[in-house]
């Protein structure tokens, strides 16, 4: 039991970590009003958004999967870049899988997989510069 405390507590002190779960979290809340605001405006009003109201889910679920992954498993830094991409190639794998699930494979949704990934790598070394300078981790 005194691992467990000791896990949480290391846990919630870890300003890192806390940031990423905060980063993934917000993911999740922008593709929820996006789902609720933005994709039936576009439907309804025929816009050409270039695939954008279509591949929520996978551009902004990649990023909230990555960022909460990295806020549960990433116990340091110089793993979490390792654990990044791990995640994004996960997903792609799960989007090459769906004839197995009875679906169609996506060709957008899995551009959207990469480009999120992209994101993610870039939106994680913008946040995490000075922790990665000071690891010298790339």
């Amino acid at each position: 039991m005194q691992t467990v405390k000791t896990e949480i507590t290391n846990w919630l002190s870890s300003k890192r970590r806390i940031i990423n779960l905060v980063i993934g979290l917000s993911a999740v809340l922008m593709y929820e009003i996006a789902c609720v605001t933005y994709r039936p405006y576009i439907y309804s009003n025929s816009i050409n958004d270039f695939h954008v109201a279509d591949t929520l889910g996978n551009s902004l679920g990649t990023i909230a999967a990555v960022f909460v992954f990295l806020s549960i498993l990433g116990r340091k830094i110089s793993d979490d870049l390792f654990l990044l991409r791990t995640v994004v190639i996960s997903v792609f794998v799960y989007e090459l899988a769906h004839p197995l699930l009875g679906k169609p494979i996506d060709v957008w949704d899995l551009i959207a997989t990469l480009i999120g990934g992209i994101l993610c790598e870039i939106i994680y070394k913008w946040i995490h510069k000075r922790e990665l300078h000071s690891t010298a981790v790339f």
